[in-house]
């Protein structure tokens, strides 16, 4: 494997991220949970670049600390109570016989609050796992490596997933200057002072990013027989939906079997004709296209074996994925689950090192 420093295809790293998400999605125990936001969280500090989005990962964790909040609120205000361990008694209202199953106020058990905090975090984990991608791939080279079929597609991803990388970037430059400048840029005050910036700022590469597409020829598509468009978009169509119902039944441990790995599988076939044969109509050439090798297929192989595993061992009803909470148990850790989810640390010491930016010389060394 070559262990020359360069960046690493985006989308081995999207894999790599998707294989996390899926075997979180698979477990409600929060030690793996915090095992896989560890892992995420290690790779990320070993390979990430040094560039304005590659800050993503700790928003994102803090986006999932709000959603953990928020789902306990709702359980504690909403949700029917779990369990007979109650906490505190909130002032109740009786709602109509429509709303059977939902409740405002009542008891506050530790056993619902436990099971809102397992839910929360799962949600959470997923977000630091797409954080973690984020932080690892370039939107710009993302974009560059989609599929003639799905560029259209891939310029609105792109833009996208762009907005939290970059707001970043607007934030951290916002509140360096209205620190220099002796201004509030923390709190009520300085929120309100950053947020006229941080849009003017999205507006303006908007326009940019429009300027740049009219100016490269950005739409323009080749001649296609009806025959031949109307084949490709059913090809499209039903892989895209095939792959929606495949995915949704994995992440979903209540799904049929048969509806996840088969139907992801067929979809997948399926879209593949469909881009093969919509690529034609799409007409651009690519300037040094991003390698594909060893490094890659190692993010490739990290992302089947950890979450093809979790998948595996929820189907087989593996003791400790999902712990239970009425009666409340310590969580156990199932052996074979960390072994699954230790194999995606390994791109942090077997994957090319990110290039570190060139540093202009000082005068002094230039007069040297």
């Amino acid at each position: 494997m070559n262990m020359t420093a360069r960046l690493v295809h985006p989308g081995a790293w999207w894999l790599w991220a998707i294989g996390l998400a899926v075997a979180a999605s698979r477990t409600t125990n929060p030690l793996l949970l915090g095992l896989i936001i560890a892992v995420a969280g290690y790779v990320v500090a070993a390979r990430r670049p040094q560039a304005p989005w590659s800050r993503s990962f700790a928003v994102f964790l803090r986006i999932g600390l709000i959603v953990i909040a928020i789902r306990m609120v709702f359980q504690a205000i909403v949700s029917a109570p779990i369990g007979t361990t109650v906490l505190v008694t909130l002032p109740s209202l009786t709602l109509p016989d429509l709303f059977a199953g939902v409740r405002l106020g009542g008891a506050i058990t530790a056993e619902s609050m436990l099971a809102a905090f397992y839910e929360g975090l799962r949600l959470a984990t997923i977000l630091a796992c797409i954080g973690a991608a984020n932080s690892l791939a370039s939107p710009a080279r993302l974009l560059k490596a989609a599929p003639a079929a799905l560029y259209e597609f891939g310029v609105s991803l792109v833009v996208a997933i762009t907005f939290a990388p970059q707001l970043v970037a607007d934030l951290d430059r916002i509140r360096s200057a209205r620190r220099l400048r002796g201004r509030a840029n923390a709190g009520i005050r300085g929120a309100a002072g950053a947020a006229v910036p941080v849009l003017e700022g999205a507006l303006e590469r908007s326009v940019n990013l429009a300027a740049a597409m009219d100016s490269r020829g950005y739409g323009r598509q080749a001649e296609r027989s009806p025959q031949l468009r109307r084949m490709t978009t059913g090809a499209l169509i039903i892989g895209l939906i095939a792959v929606i119902i495949g995915v949704y039944a994995l992440l979903d441990a209540s799904a049929p079997t048969y509806l996840g790995l088969p139907l992801l599988i067929v979809g997948v076939v399926i879209g593949l004709v469909g881009f093969t044969l919509a690529g034609r109509r799409t007409t651009r050439s690519r300037y040094r296209p991003d390698p594909w090798s060893g490094a890659e297929w190692l993010l490739t192989g990290c992302a089947v074996v950890t979450g093809a595993s979790l998948l595996i061992l929820g189907i087989l009803g593996t003791p400790g994925l999902t712990p239970s909470v009425d009666p409340p148990v310590w969580p156990a850790l199932p052996p074979l689950a960390v072994l699954a989810i230790l194999v995606s640390a390994l791109p942090a010491f077997l994957t090319p090192a990110p290039p570190r930016p060139r540093v202009p010389l000082s005068r002094e060394a230039v007069a040297a």
